[in-house]
Order: C-alpha cells, then structure tokens, then sequence
C-alpha cells in the first residue's frame, strides 16, 4: 500500500491528539467532581432530612406527652359569706374552702394517643431513607446529564482538530496540484468544520444548563469539571435472574419492602390505632374531686368542725348513634382510604420498575451490538476511505462522511451508556435493597474500539 509522504507528519500529529487530551485530562483529575462527592454534598446539605429528623423528635416527645394524666385543678372559694357584715363567724355555712379535681380520660386514650405518636414517628427515619435514595438518584442523573455534555464536546474537540488539519493538508495538496485535490473539497472540510463549532455551542449549553440544575443540590461545587470515572455510588443493576424479572410476583414483593411503601405501612398502623382511639369514646369519662372547707368559731366562741367533699363525676355516652358511631366510621373511612392510596402507589412503583427492568435491557442490547459491531465497523470504514483518499483512489466527500459518521457513533454510544446508567439509578432507587457490589461500568471506549481507531489512523 502507498501513501504520498506529505500525509505522513500529519497522521503522527492525529494519532497524537488523543494522547495529550488523555494527558491534560489525568492532570486536572484532582480538581475535579465526583459522583460520590455530588451525592454525598446533596444529602449532606438537603434541609428535608432536617427537617425529618425534627419531626420526629417532635413526635417522640408528643408520645410522652400525650401519655401522661392531664394537669390537676385546684380551685379556692369563699362560700356563703353574709352580705349584711361579711362576718366569716356570723354564719355556720360561711367558710373558706380549697378543692382539688383530676380528670382521667376515656378508656386506653392515653396509652392509644402515646402509641399513635409512636407509630408517626416511626415513619420518619423511613421517609429520610427513601428521600437519600431520591437525592442520590436524582443527583445522579443529573451529574450523568452533565458528564454526557462533557464526554461530547471532548469527543468532537478530538475530531475537531482532525478536520482543521484535514483542512490544512487539502489546502497544501490542492495549491501543490498533487493527488486529485479540488477546491470543493477544501469547502466540503471547511463547512464540517463549522458544523462541528455549532454542535459544540449547543453542548456547552447543555453542559451550563446540567450544571444550574445540579447547582440546586450541591451548590458552587457544580461547576467543576466532572471526573471520568464512576463512582461506588452508582453500582451496575441488582443481581436479577431471568426468572426473577419476569416474575411479577417476586417483583411486587421487592416492591412492599420500599422505604416509601414500609413509610404507608406506619401510617396505615397509625390511622388504625386512632380507630381504636375513637371508639374509646363509647366509654365515659372520670373525673374525681376533692374538698376541704375552713370555717371560724361561732360568735359564741364555740368551736365548729371544718367540712371535708369528695365526689366522683363522668358522663354518659348514651346517645352514640349521631356522635360517636359517626366518629369511628369517619376514622375507619380514612384508614381504608390510606390503604387505597397505598396499593396505587405500589403499583405505580411496580409499574416503573417493570418499565425500567425493559428499558434496561434493550439498553443493554444496544450497547452490545455498538460495542462489537457498529463501532468497529465505523472505525474500519472511515479507515479504509481515509486511505483511499490519500492514494488518490477515493472521494474526499465520502470520506469526511466516514469520519463524521464514526464522530456520530461514537456520541451515540455514549449517549446510549449514559441512558442505561440512568436507568440503573432509577433501578436503584425503586430496588434500594436488591443492590449488589457488581463491576461498575466503564463510560470511555473500549481498548478494541480505540485500537481499531488508532491503527486505521496510522496505516
């Protein structure tokens, strides 16, 4: 095979693009962020869980609160005083009493009150669980959004400087008059050329945009480059067999062990036990009282006995069927209507599991015909016209199209890596406790693929 000795300085030149961009990109390594860091400042700096944690502190000393016998009254009189002298030994029935009154509430409406709040607050550190498998989900996509932008714009740099080289080697082959150089190919190089400028505006606008909205959860920090690795964060899907995807079942049961589900559960116990709390008001409420009245000598002198009360009161529930029988169906409506709400949301969760479990295999496909097939396929077509070209045997449209269609796989098969690690962290979320510490994924290309491009650029 020949090749015109003018193309030679210019192939060391692109074989060595990629080498220094690998180069410049190690150096800047330890400025950089990690996925790791992004979850770790998000669930660090997320007032929710603050806020979750007041709560149930909140509830916690509620439940104590709620236990405990409600304050005594004391109440003092001066009883029976005569108007005409307000003599307190005038008459026998004037006297200086102090009483004392405690009431008991209905039934188990304390211990039921205190377990309720118990039961509340035992929802909470569930909650916060579910909202770190949020944040870390979400901040996730969003940092894969972001590194997406990224990786783009550094594939096409890389092609970018070997257009504008291209470019350069036309214009010298065309003014030399050597090969079968036009000027429309001159122009053809050129126009790429601008079109990869105008792809590289709209993913740096993609890339700001990502940044803004991971800004949200970690704040400045969004703004670092992002690191090319992945993180332990982000683990490859849950060891899920065949038999286990497909059987709805076993997924359904994944499902009822969701943080946000087991969160309804303590909800749903704590809507029963105020049913239990209602129909304590069938039963009546106590009250004791106690009394001890002063009284002066006679204006005889004569001494007379001081006066001692105690009474028992409490009501009588007699007439439920407008009131209290009113009360519990009330209270049973709504624990069965939480009971409702909870079914529609595990189906709405097996629901995205299942849509997720699909996306993530066809993904997967997808991934796998890129990685065999279409990339290196790619690689040795744009090969093959490249050197066709340079021996003046091929057209120099077709082979700016091989390039620009090898550029276009190769963004594509990012994106593509991208969407399933995506759709892993929505697995994730939906099936928090399944995950396994699997090899983690790998985004850059494949020691095959950057061979096969390496050696189709040197040949």
């Amino acid at each position: 095979m020949t090749m015109n000795i003018r193309w030679i300085p210019l192939m060391l030149v692109l074989v060595g693009i990629p080498v220094f961009a690998e180069g410049q990109f190690a150096q800047s390594q330890p400025n950089t962020l990690t996925l790791d860091g992004a979850i770790a400042q998000a669930i660090a700096s997320d007032p929710w869980l603050s806020g979750s944690r007041y709560r149930e502190e909140a509830l916690t000393s509620e439940s104590i609160s709620a236990a405990t016998l409600p304050d005594p009254k004391v109440s003092l009189m001066a009883a029976n005083f005569p108007t005409d002298s307000f003599d307190i030994n005038q008459e026998a029935m004037t006297q200086l009493t102090v009483g004392v009154s405690q009431m008991f509430p209905r039934g188990d409406s304390l211990e039921l009150t205190r377990r309720q709040k118990q039961e509340l607050a035992a929802q909470e550190p569930l909650l916060r669980q579910d909202r770190q498998e949020k944040v870390t989900a979400t901040v996730t996509q969003l940092w894969l959004d972001a590194y997406r932008a990224q990786e783009s714009i550094r594939l096409i740099e890389q092609d970018r400087s070997l257009f504008e080289h291209l470019v350069d080697a036309t214009k010298a082959r065309y003014s030399s008059a050597l090969g079968r150089a036009r000027q429309q190919d001159i122009i053809r190089a050129q126009l790429e050329l601008t079109q990869l400028e105008d792809r590289l505006t709209v993913l740096r606008q993609q890339l700001e945009s990502a940044r803004k909205r991971l800004s949200e959860w970690i704040g400045g920090q969004a703004s670092l480059p992002l690191a090319r690795s992945l993180s332990s964060n982000l683990e490859d899907e849950p060891s899920l067999a065949t038999s286990q995807m497909n059987n709805d079942r076993w997924l359904f049961e994944q499902i009822n062990r969701h943080p946000l589900l087991l969160a309804f559960d303590q909800r749903i116990e704590a809507m029963q036990t105020g049913v239990e709390l209602v129909q304590q008001k069938y039963k009546p409420e106590w009250g004791l009282t106690a009394q001890y009245g002063y009284r002066d000598d006679d204006p005889m002198g004569r001494d007379r006995a001081d006066l001692f009360s105690v009474g028992v009161t409490f009501d009588l529930p007699l007439f439920t069927g407008n009131r209290q029988d009113k009360d519990v169906n009330a209270a049973t409506s709504r624990a069965e209507a939480l009971r409702t709400d909870r079914l529609l949301l595990a189906r709405k969760l097996m629901a995205e599991l299942n849509t997720t479990i699909v996306r993530i295999q066809r993904l997967n496909q997808r991934r796998g015909l890129y990685d065999r097939q279409l990339l290196p396929q790619m690689a040795e077509q744009a090969e093959a016209s490249l050197t066709a070209y340079n021996n003046d045997h091929g057209d120099f449209a077709e082979a700016v199209r091989a390039r620009i269609a090898e550029l276009n796989a190769k963004i594509d098969f990012l994106t593509i890596k991208i969407d399933r690690l995506k759709m892993v962290a929505e697995l994730n979320y939906l099936l928090p406790q399944s995950r396994s510490g699997l090899p983690k994924d790998n985004l850059t290309m494949s020691p095959a693929t950057n061979g096969n491009r390496a050696e189709g650029m040197t040949r």
